[in-house]
């Protein structure tokens, strides 16, 4: 058994690392905006999405840098960022297991810590994201790093660790302020000086950042934040009820048992989290700042109430999961004795211990698992999670195909979705949803008919760009650009590509005349 133990770390790793090279890249459009932007770096072009724009539209600097390091060292402008992206995902992700196992023997309680890496190992909402590849595996990785180091009392790697998540992405923030706050809470309880030698390097690293940011993009918040909050049309509860429905469903068990599940789920799984977070606690109290992270983003973000894009779900999952399975364990081997009877004899104590590996063990892994498919209806015909669907990037890369002999050098396609086209195409790109073309944004918010669902395109943008090509969505368009007959008078329909993505009919190609 000790043997087994021994090896369990490598194995959960190489577990990990195998769910993710096994379903190939099945990359995401968003991330190809990332990998135009690092592509143009090594081109010379500079640090923007469309040459000579020098436009913040990424909320990933550092997974950008990373991108164009590793591309400069396998191919350079022809790089496949996609697989590149690919293998730092599955590493990151190996190494958060990791992470996790290290914070179970810490407290004590090894078996939550490797239940939850078991878990998190072929989480779906881990390994689609890794494999899609985005920055949110690799941003995962830096926030429970610096949870961990600050928990074994070493602010300085906290501290670099969470530059560097802030550095991938801004919302870093919703953990580092908290643990920013514990730190000077130790201070005034143990009447100490504070010390800036641990905070040098990350200072450092942050300014460098938002000093260029600065001077060359005018300013060091994202511009497609502002953006998405005004091209998106939301209720104003529609945030809250999906951060409700997936903080009740961590494990996806309503996709085997019901959707009668996701009720019980909302009380069952912040139970077991209060319990288990109130055990880490007692025995390590740096850790509530980390454990706080889950409720202090839930709160946020539904306050903020944007569109909530699928990776946004991800990050606080490790928090989520750790506390959940730490309170199953407190909870089963915890269980009083009956009054008047004595200590359960080896027998039973044994059949308790198999009790607390089936519960920790094979549901929190088993269930994620059994949402794999083994041959999905589209793309690589490799196992991967039924949620890592990417018909529509697939979808943009025919219509990239279709346009690329049309375009010429000083052509401007619109689009919608912009990361497939701009990647494929190398054309200039006008962003519809305004994420990396910073005149989109005044002409939302539209009037509310124009919206089929939670975006449009902008008519009138259209008219005064006039840009050579537009590739959308049908339904993008249905109760606006396309009832405008100035549409039909300017331009003509190339193709339409068979789709019912959104409930749109069809994705179209226009040309001007």
């Amino acid at each position: 058994m000790e043997r087994c133990r021994r090896y369990l770390p490598a194995l959960i790793f190489l577990l990990a690392l195998t769910a993710r090279l096994l379903p190939g890249a099945r990359t995401i459009d968003d991330s190809f905006i990332t990998f135009r932007y690092a592509r143009n770096l090594l081109s010379g072009a500079g640090f923007v999405f469309n040459p000579g724009e020098h436009v913040l539209g990424t909320t990933t600097p550092l997974y950008t840098l990373l991108m164009a390091g590793l591309g400069a060292l396998f191919g350079g402008t022809r790089a496949p960022f996609p697989h590149l992206a690919l293998g730092v995902n599955a590493l990151a992700d190996s190494l958060t297991c990791l992470l996790l196992i290290r914070l179970g023997k810490d407290l004590g309680a090894p078996r939550s810590g490797y239940a939850a890496a078991l878990a998190w190992s072929v989480a779906p909402w881990s390994v689609t994201f890794a494999i899609g590849g985005l920055e949110t595996s690799l941003y995962v990785l830096l926030l429970t790093a610096a949870a961990l180091a600050w928990a074994r009392e070493r602010p300085a790697r906290a501290a670099l660790w969470g530059a560097l998540a802030l550095l991938t992405r801004p919302d870093a923030l919703i953990l580092l302020l908290p643990l920013g706050a514990d730190y000077l809470l130790r201070l005034r309880r143990t009447r100490q000086r504070p010390s800036l030698r641990p905070f040098l390097l990350p200072a450092l690293l942050l300014a460098a950042w938002f000093g260029f940011a600065a001077l060359y993009f005018g300013s060091p918040i994202p511009h497609s934040i502002s953006a998405k909050s005004l091209a998106y049309r939301l209720g104003p509860t529609e945030a809250l009820v999906r951060l409700i429905q997936h903080y009740a469903t961590p494990f996806l068990l309503y996709t085997r048992l019901g959707m009668g599940w996701v009720a019980a789920g909302m009380v069952l799984y912040p139970f077991l989290f209060l319990v288990g977070a109130r055990r880490a606690v007692r025995r390590n109290p740096r850790l509530r700042p980390w454990l706080l992270y889950p409720w202090l983003y839930f709160a946020l973000f539904a306050a903020a109430n944007p569109l909530i894009f699928r990776w946004y779900l991800t990050p606080p999952l490790p928090p989520y999961i750790f506390g959940i399975l730490l309170g199953m364990e407190t909870l089963l081997a915890g269980a009083p004795t009956p009054a008047g009877k004595s200590a359960p004899r080896t027998g039973l104590r044994r059949l308790r211990q198999a009790g607390i590996a089936l519960g920790m063990f094979l549901l929190p892994w088993l269930a994620p698992l059994s949402t794999w498919t083994l041959h999905p209806d589209h793309g690589l015909d490799r196992p991967a999670p039924e949620m890592a669907w990417y018909q529509l990037e697939l979808l943009y890369h025919q219509a990239a195909d279709f346009l690329r002999p049309r375009l010429t050098a000083d052509a401007t396609l619109a689009a919608g979705d912009v990361g497939v086209l701009g990647y494929d195409t190398g054309a200039r790109i006008l962003d519809l949803v305004g994420l990396n073309s910073p005149q989109t944004s005044a002409y939302f918010p539209l009037p509310q008919e124009m919206y089929a669902i939670n975006y449009a395109v902008p008519p009138q943008l259209i008219f005064d760009t006039r840009p050579q090509f537009i590739v959308i969505l049908e339904v993008y368009g249905r109760n606006g650009l396309l009832k405008d007959p100035r549409l039909w008078e300017s331009y003509t329909l190339l193709r339409t590509f068979e789709t019912d993505i959104y409930g749109s009919q069809g994705m179209l190609v226009f040309a001007r005349k």
